[in-house]
């Protein structure tokens, strides 16, 4: 049994039934005891028994619980992967594509074209990346062992009334880790009180319908409290006298009251005045950018609840309207890397010699250790970062790949 197993199953803290065979067994002891409660959320008792009949844990998924990009990667790093000119210039062709079901949705639920393909390409690429765990295996891995036990329970139970009432295949419902899935990357739980039919098939389906996803997207921020006449918030530029100790989301005053203590927008333009509640968000500090945020932000706060998620989204909608990259620079003199340029980064490394697998712009394992062992030729601190100075080391010294 290995470390991680034997880990997970002690904070799992579960209690087992008697019989010797489910005891020897955790993860059947813990489906055997989920039933019950399954049944009581509305799972039929032969949906239960056909769907759980020969699964079994990805132990995997454990150690994904407490390795969340949003929260452990600096938030320059972050941004530059989710909102580069790659992903703009995807997000307007698609915009394009889909332009009269984006028009329909904004119609009927009051948030723009360029907000619910925003919250699309951060989190499908565009219907590109839907991951590919199942997630019958994920979630009732979840719902068993590690932490935040009862939510994943909760949304096991919805993935299996999915399969259930809305005749969704299991091998269709694959996605995150987690167990969100299809083109704009609901909970089970979510799709089963937010998705809409928005193609008139008779199905809410958010894999393989695009029109469907984006008008469900529509709908949950409406829910979420989106208002129409309200923008998500403005990088703004701060006096040097101003008080930033009540910066935060949640701290919200009137805009004309940041207006009064000198704040403006960094582009030049006016600050709207006015009573709309707005709150300082400083995400790298007092040295980076500086946004005050409405309650939309919030709204995309909502749908994952992590203000560089939020940031990214509202960012990139921007940039799908036209709009230029932040004013202010991060704090760092390490910025983050695009796509593109994490791709030319493991093309350099290969033409060192280094097997890094396919480039596909994705900072793996073996991305990191390649580039370790590049920095220690090269005399650098062997860190693996995939940052600006990385890439202009290798530049420097690695001869252009042939073709």
């Amino acid at each position: 049994m290995t470390s991680l197993l034997i880990r997970a199953l002690a904070s799992a803290a579960l209690v087992l039934p008697a019989s010797a065979a489910l005891a020897a067994d955790p993860f059947a002891a813990c489906l055997s005891q989920l039933r019950g409660p399954a049944l009581k959320a509305g799972v039929a008792a032969a949906t239960f028994d056909t769907h759980t009949a020969g699964l079994a844990p990805d132990m995997a998924v454990i150690d994904l619980l407490d390795a969340q990009p949003e929260f452990k990667t600096p938030i320059w790093d972050y941004m530059a992967g989710l909102v580069d000119d790659e992903r703009v210039a995807d997000g307007q062709a698609g915009m394009a594509r889909w332009q009269a079901e984006l028009e329909r949705a904004s119609l009927r639920y009051g948030v723009d074209p360029a907000t619910i393909a925003a919250v699309w390409g951060v989190e499908s690429n565009f219907g590109r990346t839907l991951g590919g765990r199942p997630l019958l295996t994920s979630l009732s891995t979840l719902s068993c062992f590690g932490r935040r036990q009862a939510y994943f329970r909760g949304e096991f139970f919805a993935t299996l009334k999915i399969i259930q009432d809305e005749h969704i295949a299991p091998d269709r419902l694959v996605g995150s880790w987690a167990g969100a899935f299809g083109q704009t990357q609901f909970m089970p739980s979510t799709y089963l009180r937010l998705a809409v039919d928005f193609d008139g098939d008779g199905r809410r389906d958010l894999v393989d319908s695009v029109p469907d996803a984006l008008a469900s997207t529509a709908n949950f921020l409406k829910r979420a409290g989106w208002n129409p006449a309200l923008a998500w918030g403005y990088e703004v530029r701060l006096p040097a006298g101003l008080d930033t100790a009540g910066a935060g989301r949640k701290n919200k005053r009137p805009m004309s009251s940041w207006v009064k203590q000198g704040v403006t927008r960094a582009d030049g333009q006016p600050l709207p005045g006015g009573d709309t509640p707005a709150g300082l968000l400083l995400p790298a500090g007092r040295g980076g950018p500086a946004f005050l945020v409405t309650r939309n932000f919030d709204a995309l706060y909502s749908y994952n609840a992590a203000e560089s998620y939020a940031l990214a989204i509202a960012h990139l909608s921007d940039r799908l309207r036209g709009g230029g990259p932040f004013v202010q620079a991060w704090p760092t003199d390490d910025p983050g890397l695009s796509r593109a340029e994490r791709r030319e980064l493991q093309r350099l490394l290969i033409a060192r010699g280094y097997d890094v697998g396919e480039p596909d712009g994705m900072v793996g394992a073996r991305t990191r250790q390649a580039l370790q062992a590049a920095q220690r030729e090269l005399g650098l601190p062997a860190d693996g970062r995939a940052g600006q100075k990385a890439l202009k080391a290798l530049r420097a010294s690695t001869p252009p790949p042939k073709g």
